[in-house]
């Protein structure tokens, strides 16, 4: 079962924390936006099909992921109980968006397997391949977009 696996994975080393935690202005404070593999596969339903209604949401689990109906409300559960998900009569909604989970992990795979070193993975990423003229010149412009001034 995935989710007992993400469970014995987490508990080996944190792979899902508290996502959210509130701040002492009663703010949400973004903290934490690693998924396991279960959880992000799960939580790409709900990106894409939400708000959903849990009973809809199990259906798309047993026909995507191959889950029971139990471990669809279990994963909704621990989920919710971790700030990830929102479930209000019977609606599940995401409170972190895929861009903010893939930037966190991004930025966090950069930092441990490259030092932080961008033009290192940029490197190891391409691996040899040779760049289009039209890619090449993609990736200047997004370059240039993020270029800190002075």
């Amino acid at each position: 079962m995935l989710v007992g696996y993400c469970r014995l994975k987490k508990k080996r080393r944190s792979t899902i924390t508290d996502l959210l935690r509130m701040t002492d202005t009663g703010g949400i404070h973004m903290e934490e936006y690693r998924l396991c593999n279960s959880d992000y596969r799960f939580m790409t339903l709900v990106w894409e099909h939400g708000p959903i209604g849990s009973g809809e949401l199990v259906r798309l689990c047993a026909e995507y992921l191959g889950w029971k109906k139990s471990t669809t409300y279990t994963e909704i559960k621990r989920l919710s109980q971790k700030g990830v998900l929102k479930n209000e009569n019977a609606v599940v909604t995401s409170l972190v968006t895929r861009e903010e989970v893939q930037a966190k992990e991004s930025d966090e795979f950069v930092e441990r397997t490259f030092d932080g070193s961008l033009p290192g993975f940029l490197t190891a990423f391409l691996g040899g391949k040779k760049l289009s003229r039209q890619e090449a010149e993609d990736l200047k412009a997004l370059i240039d977009n993020y270029q800190e001034e002075g």
